[in-house]
């Protein structure tokens, strides 16, 4: 079923149709990117397409936001659930996995039987990196899910990227403490993304460590056990590792190597543009306030939604972890960010050309008053120094300002 009708309570229906059905299924060229490489490079010669992944993400996709824009529709609250039950939406991501591991497996080949320099094999574990990085997202969309197989499909996909404890941290951590200073997840202002990095990488690690450790606690168990969700994660990696070192050599661990590093960075790098700067102000009982549109930075470009499943609608996410990518929605309360993350991710790698770009949207965000944002410790002497007094905020920046979300999101952080 492609559209359905909509009762908007005054007695007469609309028609309403996903315009972006099809287009989800573009996604899957990200998997397939290892055998676009190989035949390029067969049929032209030219090494330099072993870089396909990172050209493609970093280039064309922001390209075709440039050209085909944004697209704020949401669809019809009553009709989410019914969009929900579509199983096609699920196949589209349960296709990735397949298309995942027989890249893979390809590289593996290619590294080891395949005329390359040095740099071509470089070129392609970097590409395989891309898809390990976007692999993670899927593993994103499915790890939230209710049903037992999607959750263990999420696990199998993050095998790849040796980063099976995001299974853990994103679902019991992040999303209690998103937009706080306790979140390792969330990027503080003043933060570059090269100091985030090893933060949230050894953060996100112990946390998961903690939250399996007091999970078995509970149930009077030792955290050495293949109970423990972080250890069978590490140990389905060490697997997969093992059996393609077996198939193919030793020569493939380097390489391994390499497309599992730049994997993971790839989603920390997104986690870093998600929340920079954002915060959670504590109410008169001392906790948190619930988690509200105005706590993560969206985007509605097109290319990069259909490519990253709506991880974009982030706000929408954090109302409503399990809601299935589909059917996210936009907010007007949503801070925006000025392009899609494919283009925020080469920005965030360049830290002055990101202060430049979203520092004074932050200060936007909160009407000018840096003491509202989530401030990188580290530096707050000098971002007071730099913003200390409240400032006019930026018009054209002013989106998604720190008033009320409204109701949508009166579930909270989950």
């Amino acid at each position: 079923m492609t559209s359905a009708t909509a009762d908007h309570g005054t007695g007469e229906t609309a028609a309403w149709r996903d315009g972006k059905r099809y287009a989800w299924l573009l996604g899957l060229v990200v998997p397939a990117i290892p055998f676009l490489a190989w035949g390029l490079v067969s049929a032209t010669g030219l090494g330099a397409f072993w870089w396909l992944g990172p050209v493609i993400v970093f280039v064309l996709i922001p390209l075709i936001d440039v050209a085909v824009g944004t697209d704020a529709e949401n669809p019809p609250d009553e009709l989410i659930e019914w969009l929900e039950q579509d199983r096609y939406y699920r196949w589209v991501t349960y296709l990735y996995l397949p298309i995942q591991y027989a890249g893979l497996v390809l590289a593996c080949w290619l590294w080891t039987t395949y005329p390359m320099t040095l740099v071509d094999r470089v070129g392609l574990a970097v590409s395989v990196g891309v898809v390990a990085g976007i692999g993670i997202n899927t593993a994103h969309e499915l790890g939230h899910k209710k049903e037992k197989h999607e959750r263990w499909l999420s696990r199998v996909a993050l095998a790849q990227s040796c980063y099976g404890h995001f299974f853990i941290e994103h679902n019991r951590g992040h999303h209690v403490r998103v937009a706080t200073p306790e979140d390792p997840a969330s990027s503080r202002f003043g933060e570059t993304f090269w100091g985030f990095l090893p933060r949230s990488v050894v953060g996100s690690l112990t946390s998961a460590w903690s939250l399996e450790k007091a999970r078995l606690a509970r149930q009077n168990k030792s955290p050495w056990t293949l109970r423990n969700d972080v250890l069978n994660a590490w140990a389905m990696s060490g697997v997969l590792f093992a059996g393609l070192t077996v198939a193919f050599g030793p020569a493939v661990l380097p390489y391994l190597a390499v497309q599992a590093v730049f994997g993971f960075s790839l989603l920390e790098v997104v986690n870093y543009l998600e929340h920079y700067g954002l915060l959670r102000q504590k109410t008169d009982s001392g906790r948190y306030e619930r988690a509200a549109p105005r706590h993560s930075w969206n985007s509605n470009n097109v290319a990069t939604n259909v490519f990253l499943y709506h991880l974009q609608r982030h706000s929408d996410h954090h109302a409503n972890p399990t809601r299935r990518y589909q059917a996210l929605r936009d907010f007007e309360q949503a801070p925006q960010l000025p392009a899609g993350y494919a283009s925020m991710i080469v920005c965030a790698w360049i830290p002055p050309l990101w202060r430049k770009v979203m520092d004074r949207r932050v200060l936007a965000h909160y009407d000018g008053d840096v003491t509202l944002a989530n401030i990188d410790p580290r530096n707050r002497g000098k971002v007071l120094a730099r913003h200390g007094g409240v400032t006019e905020a930026p018009a054209a920046s002013s989106a998604g300002s720190a008033g009320s979300a409204g109701s949508a999101v009166e579930g909270g952080a989950r």
